[in-house]
């Protein structure tokens, strides 16, 4: 029982408004004890008496017959009452704004240090969200749009991703990565340009729908972008070629039960081909980032450099799916 109380008393001291109730409770014992003691009724009495004092109930029945019970009455009212209604103030104060912060989804900018933080809305976001929780990644979905589409539990900040200011209150070079998602090539653009002045050395991806604008923000130093538009044609043209060429690729990027990963190159590797070091990786080894570029080692077997980095597939360490037991 003791090391209980202990525990529940070294609780509420750590706020304000543990303290703010056991300074009333200490002020309303002392009074039940010195109305007892001076008017000469038990101690249960004297806190029964003190209760609905403190409480402004005051039933009557129980009141002070002396000059010094009354001064004892008078000491309790202008103690406890202000204590409780200001511990209970401060708990309501505490509650509404957690509240208010759920409603408005506003978060802490502090607690984006080593997540994905999305900026903008497209409609492949809730997927993507989907997709990164599963993988045990939750980011963090900067936007002023609707975003009631996205899963439960997925912290927003509703803000405007395209002005500096918001970028800044951020903090985004504490992120991990960063994924500009935006219906509008242009304010992909804006973003990008911004993102590369306030987080410049964060590796960051972008959505676009035009080889133009990936051109465009590959200039920008955006470490890599993505066209929608081109990915989904190239996707279809290879499952037209061989039929089973979608699932493939919808194989290749599921995270059920493996993970993607571009690992820097060995420095025993450097001035090996790629065939070679695909044969003897533990990983299965699905191209390299090489002068640039991504190279799959089909047409050409490149000798790899320093700096060059592998694409590699690896079995997920945290062990496969429940809804996939074999891990395929």
């Amino acid at each position: 029982m003791l090391p209980l109380l202990s525990a529940l008393t070294s609780r509420l001291t750590r706020s304000q408004a543990g303290r703010l109730l056991i300074a009333g409770a200490a002020c309303l014992l002392g009074g039940a004890g010195a109305f007892a003691a001076t008017q000469h009724v038990s101690f249960g009495t004297g806190v029964y008496w003190a209760i609905t004092t403190a409480t402004t109930v005051g039933y009557g029945d129980v009141t002070p017959k002396n000059g010094v019970g009354r001064a004892i009455a008078a000491l309790t009212m202008l103690t406890t009452i202000p204590l409780f209604a200001s511990a209970f103030a401060v708990f309501a104060g505490a509650v509404a704004a957690t509240h208010i912060r759920k409603l408005l989804a506003v978060v802490d900018p502090e607690q984006h240090e080593a997540e994905v933080v999305i900026l903008g809305w497209h409609p492949s976001v809730p997927r993507l969200v989907a997709e990164l929780n599963r993988t045990g990644r939750p980011p963090v979905v900067v936007s002023n749009a609707d975003t009631s589409a996205l899963p439960e539990r997925v912290r927003v900040v509703k803000a405007d991703p395209t002005s500096e200011e918001t970028l800044r209150r951020l903090k985004l070079p504490r992120a991990s990565q960063l994924l500009i998602a935006s219906s509008s090539d242009a304010d992909t653009l804006v973003v990008a340009v911004l993102v590369r002045q306030v987080a410049p050395g964060v590796p960051t991806l972008a959505i676009t729908h035009s080889r133009s604008v990936a051109t465009a923000l590959a200039d920008l130093g955006v470490a890599a972008t993505v066209s929608a538009d081109e990915l989904l044609a190239h996707t279809l043209a290879k499952s037209l070629e061989a039929p089973h060429a979608g699932e493939l690729l919808l194989r290749l990027v599921d995270s059920e039960g493996y993970q993607m990963r571009e690992v820097p190159l060995d420095p025993g590797q450097v001035g090996l081909s790629l065939g070679e070091v695909r044969r003897d990786h533990p990983d299965l080894v699905l191209g390299a980032v090489h002068d640039g570029g991504v190279v799959l080692g089909v047409a050409s077997d490149p000798v790899l450099g320093a700096g060059d980095r592998l694409l590699v597939l690896r079995a997920d360490r945290r062990g496969p799916s429940p809804a996939d037991p074999a891990g395929r």
